[in-house]
């Protein structure tokens, strides 16, 4: 599928975020800033990094931000970690002649140590470390190693790694394993988005199953006093929606539903009737490219409390026409509209 990969590191080969969120802090806290959470961190932070700091300490020069963040990230109590999967990817480029590059913002003596830390120096032929900007080096990386656009891919898990994929005319491989949270990374438009490098793996391998549609189920669910369930969640742009999800081989459509619907929300449905089916073909919405065959249903909620997954972050119960004043990922607002005209038909 790909004979050149481009690798981010941070968050996408190695786990440092504990670590750089520690030394933002400190840094924030030298200048009198509250520190920041996990996920404050993961939806405000950006590169090139320099953005960020211009935002939270404006009035401060870089220069000096980065010898405050140098010293507190050396000193840091938390360990910088290899992600799971990531040395299994690198050994199965090897073996097939995959050629591996890395291109990072990292500090270069900090990036040189973790490479010799965790010995994987060997399985890259050039590394880039040190680049603010990522779209100022890609040009030059793919013309010094005579790599062919169309047989390349930059794999990262931030926007700016999809913009520097975009900027080169690179395929944008998204990883969901770093600082940006699904939702943002899909306003990026990744060609590709996967939950971790073994998903890439697999998707190399098995490269023509992408492209056939996937078929789903969904049901906008009633409870005893006419209300419906709307769940907001990342993968649609932290949009609202209804619980739902893909169709397992073997598997008829009303248990996939029935399935689904427990997994996500720990409730039990029945009476589910088929609304309507709709084509969800690469949505801007949804984090990834993607075709989708939405079968979607009305049922009734008998049993259960809602308890979310990590698939949802909120859930409301609301009135039809409620729901609709929801900032909707447009599949649900069209299944609730249609359910409403129906009804008063």
């Amino acid at each position: 599928m790909f004979r050149n990969l481009i690798f981010d590191w941070s968050g996408t080969l190695v786990d440092d975020l504990p670590p750089v969120l520690d030394a933002t802090n400190q840094v924030l806290g030298v200048y009198g800033i509250p520190p920041l959470d996990r996920e404050e961190f993961r939806l405000r932070f950006r590169l090139p990094y320099r953005e960020f700091y211009a935002e939270v300490l404006p009035e401060v020069p870089l220069e000096e931000l980065e010898v405050h963040f140098r010293r507190a990230f050396s000193g840091s109590a938390e360990k910088v970690t290899v992600l799971p999967f990531a040395r299994e990817k690198l050994e199965w480029c090897r073996q097939r002649g995959v050629r591996c590059f890395v291109l990072t913002s990292m500090d270069s003596d900090a990036f040189h140590s973790q490479l010799e830390e965790f010995g994987l120096g060997s399985y890259f032929e050039a590394t880039y470390s040190g680049v603010l900007d990522k779209r100022e080096v890609i040009l030059e990386l793919v013309a010094k190693h005579g790599l062919v656009p169309a047989e390349t891919a930059f794999v990262g898990d931030m926007t700016h790694d999809v913009e520097t994929a975009h900027h080169a005319q690179l395929t944008a491989v998204a990883v969901l394993t770093g600082y940006t949270h699904a939702g943002a990374l899909a306003l990026s438009r990744p060609h590709l988005t996967v939950q971790d490098l073994d998903g890439l793996r697999r998707l190399m391998e098995r490269p023509g199953e992408r492209q056939r549609p996937v078929a789903t189920v969904g049901a906008l669910i009633e409870d005893d006093e006419g209300r419906v369930l709307m769940v907001k969640t990342h993968k649609w742009g932290h949009r609202w929606g209804i619980p739902g999800g893909k169709i397992e081989r073997g598997e008829s459509s009303a248990a996939a539903l029935v399935r689904e619907v427990r997994e996500e929300t720990g409730l039990e449905i029945d009476d589910p009737v088929f609304v309507m089916v709709q084509d969800c073909i690469d949505s801007t919405e949804f984090e990834r490219p993607e075709h989708f065959l939405l079968l979607n249903y009305v049922a009734r909620r008998t049993s259960g409390e809602v308890k979310l997954n990590d698939e949802a972050q909120e859930f409301r119960w609301l009135t039809p026409e409620e729901a609709l004043e929801l900032d909707l990922n447009q599949p649900t607002r069209t299944l609730i509209e249609e359910v409403l005209g129906g009804s008063e038909s």
